[in-house]
């Protein structure tokens, strides 16, 4: 069993950055990849970011593109979303997900995801 704990969410203006972190409660965790999710209130869970188990391969969703990096440090059972020129529209709970297939390439569906934290408010205002 493997539990992720998210942290790092907060209240921003439009423009600001802010640095999500996931820690993860397993040393398997630098075996597998991590995914990062946002669900906006009445919208459906969507993927943000993925990354493989190195670090080394990255995959995102269009929509944060170039304002979105997703890291992570083995060394600390840690995965980080780094979030650049917040928008409004970035208003969500985000969430970090355990991948566990060694799957290629990165799992951007929430079904392909095995372990999930609890999530992190994060809100932009204009």
């Amino acid at each position: 069993q493997v539990q992720l704990v998210e942290s790092g969410g907060g209240s921003v203006q439009a423009g600001g950055s802010l640095r999500l972190s996931c820690a993860a409660s397993s040393r398997a965790f630098s075996s597998y990849a991590m995914g990062w999710f946002r669900q906006a209130p009445g919208k459906e869970r969507e993927f943000v970011a993925a990354i493989n188990w190195s670090g080394g391969r990255t995959d995102y969703a269009d929509s944060v593109k170039g304002r979105f990096t997703i890291s992570r440090d083995n060394a600390k059972n840690t995965v980080y979303l780094q979030i650049d020129n917040l928008k409004p529209e970035d208003t969500a709970i985000y969430y970090c997900a355990l991948d566990q297939s060694l799957r290629v390439p990165l799992a951007t569906m929430t079904s392909m995801y095995n372990y999930w934290g609890q999530g992190t408010q994060v809100t932009v205002s204009s």
